[in-house]
């Protein structure tokens, strides 16, 4: 496989830190694949590790997903930019070409043996890897695509979200980030959906990023400014989130989600840094120069169908690096869904990141009569340590009909279509109770306990196929009725809770406040992400408050009377 250069800067030379503390055994720090490819080449590709990673357990305190979000990203790039000095200062002084990180606290690196050298020994360097290749399962079954229109797709009603829209649930005031090959933007299904066209134009500042910035590139060339399909596959998984092109092709779980994207994939191949890089991105969107980062902008979940195959490259010696970026993610309130992976059906076949990680949500495939598709790996994980229970859930994924390139449709069968069904599931969730964003671990327990409950003639691991969960489906095949009703309930729950309800919310014209008990002398202060008042209002008893003045988008409000002080975050939509 080909790897390709990530984005990388070249910067000037500036003298070395003084009195820098060193490791005298600095072989035992670099991977041995890259000693040997550095002593035989003149330029060699690799990871540079910093001992320092965050600690982010605060996040547990903070309640909105905007708070855990602006946490972490402050958190993080805190970190990188106070120990990579050093690092930075040696790579400039040999003009070596280089791109630091945050997400991860590391630095991507194409040099000679004389920079390893040189750094390794460093005690804020704790190793060295390779930039490994990476790749997504390959689709099963591609049918020939086709540009009828049809009805609702199975996978919508078997997993009953079609019900949940009638209970007025579309996902709407959600984010879903998609971390794939790339995407067809003007697709009819999904140009309405995303979340940087308008209505009349399109600003594709913190909605798209593309990683790849060199190599082939294939039809979207490299560094594409707006979104582009090199493939197909992403356009595929994005549908089945969100598409609806309102003209009888209801292919997607969430139809009133936005989108944004990142293509980590050149023509289906990437390296580590590739997704390194989107989901930086995606914890703190940029504008099209990658600049000013913005973490308010954040999804609230990603969907990932790629795995890291050892015949392609793979190294295993960078899975603690990007278990650490899942973990931060998940600790900035994003849920990250990884597809299990086709190399089913033995068992302990789930054997590539993302799926390995237990921070990831991992989800295998079924058919249209709730057996586990024969593709769709399993576990228990024994290449790497989780001691969670894999797949979490199994979601529909053979012959599965949804947009693709071109803006034509075709179905596909893999763990790739799986995981769609339950990104889009996140939304619905966080649509029925908006206080759920951001609680990662809630979100993925009511997901698992509302599965409708499948087991297996298949004993894989220590765990019978007979008990729930099992390593073959997880918890059982997604429910998404039951799970937005679980969803509500706690919703209901908490508001007997609180002394303060606005509804509706998400909210566009009008929003009513509601006290548990009589108020005089109170006032609504609406507050954008700028930190900015955008609305101040008396609140009155049995009046409604017009808000449709405000634009689109997350805005937080503070209610204040004479003896209450209450705030929380509203969600404004067309």
């Amino acid at each position: 496989m080909k790897k390709f250069f990530p984005f990388c800067f070249l910067f000037f030379i500036i003298p070395l830190i003084p009195y820098a503390q060193f490791d005298n055994n600095w072989e035992q720090k670099v991977d041995p694949i890259v000693l040997k490819k550095s002593k035989s080449e003149t330029n060699t590709e690799f990871i540079i590790v910093m001992e320092e990673q965050a600690e982010l357990s605060k996040t547990n305190t903070l309640k909105t997903k905007e708070e855990k979000g602006l946490f972490v990203y402050k958190t993080l790039v805190e970190i990188a930019t106070r120990t990579q000095k050093e690092v930075i200062q040696i790579l400039r002084n040999k003009n070596a070409l280089f791109q630091s990180y945050w997400v991860a606290n590391v630095i991507w690196v194409n040099g000679d043996i004389s920079i390893i050298q040189e750094i390794a020994p460093l005690s804020a360097v704790k190793e060295i890897i390779e930039n490994a290749s990476y790749t997504f399962p390959k689709p099963i079954e591609n049918i020939e695509s086709t540009s009828e229109s049809r009805t609702i797709e199975w996978g919508i009603t078997k997993t009953q979200a079609d019900k949940v829209w009638a209970l007025g649930y579309t996902g709407q005031g959600i984010v879903i980030g998609g971390d794939d090959t790339g995407y067809d933007w003007t697709h009819p299904a999904l140009k309405k959906k995303y979340r940087g066209w308008n209505g009349t134009s399109a600003d594709h500042n913190y909605n798209w990023h593309d990683a790849v910035k060199s190599g082939n590139g294939g039809a979207c060339g490299i560094n594409a400014l707006a979104p582009c399909d090199d493939f197909g596959h992403g356009t595929h998984t994005m549908g089945t989130m969100v598409g609806d092109d309102e003209a009888g092709n209801q292919i997607g779980m969430a139809p009133g989600a936005s989108w944004i994207g990142c293509r980590n994939m050149d023509v289906g191949n990437g390296t580590f840094t590739m997704y390194v890089e989107c989901f930086q991105f995606f914890l703190a969107p940029t504008d099209l120069t990658n600049s000013n980062a913005n973490p308010l902008k954040s999804p609230h979940v990603i969907n990932n169908s790629w795995g890291c195959i050892e015949s392609e490259g793979c190294n295993s010696s960078n899975y603690a690096t990007m278990e650490t970026v899942i973990k931060n993610l998940n600790a900035a309130g994003i849920v990250v869904v990884s597809s299990s992976g086709n190399s089913g059906p033995n068992c302990s076949t789930i054997d590539t990141p993302p799926s390995i990680f237990a921070n990831s949500f991992v989800v295998g495939s079924t058919t249209n009569s709730d057996e586990i598709s024969s593709f769709s790996s399993r576990g228990p994980i024994t290449i790497y340590s989780c001691n969670e229970v894999k797949p979490d859930v199994t979601a529909p994924g053979t012959g599965i009909r949804s947009s693709y390139k071109d803006g034509t449709y075709t179905t596909m069968s893999g763990t790739s279509m799986a995981g769609p069904h339950v990104a889009g599931l996140v939304a619905l969730i966080i649509s029925a109770n908006p206080e759920l964003a951001g609680q990662v671990d809630s979100i993925e327990n009511i997901i698992r306990k509302t599965a409708t409950p499948l087991t297996s003639t298949e004993n894989c691991g220590s765990i019978s196929g007979s008990l729930i969960p099992n390593y073959t489906f997880g918890h059982g095949r997604i429910d998404a009725l039951a799970a937005v009703n679980m969803a509500v309930s706690i919703k209901e729950t908490e508001k007997k809770e609180f002394p303060i309800q606005i509804y509706p919310n998400p909210c566009s014209d009008y929003i009513s406040v509601e006290f548990q008990n009589k108020q005089a002398n109170a006032f609504l202060h609406v507050y954008n992400n700028m930190g900015q008042l955008v609305l101040d209002s008396k609140i009155e008893p049995f009046k409604k408050i017009n808000i449709s003045a405000l634009s689109e988008g997350v805005f937080f409000y503070v209610i204040e009377t004479e003896t209450i002080h209450f705030n929380g975050k509203l969600v404004k939509i067309k």
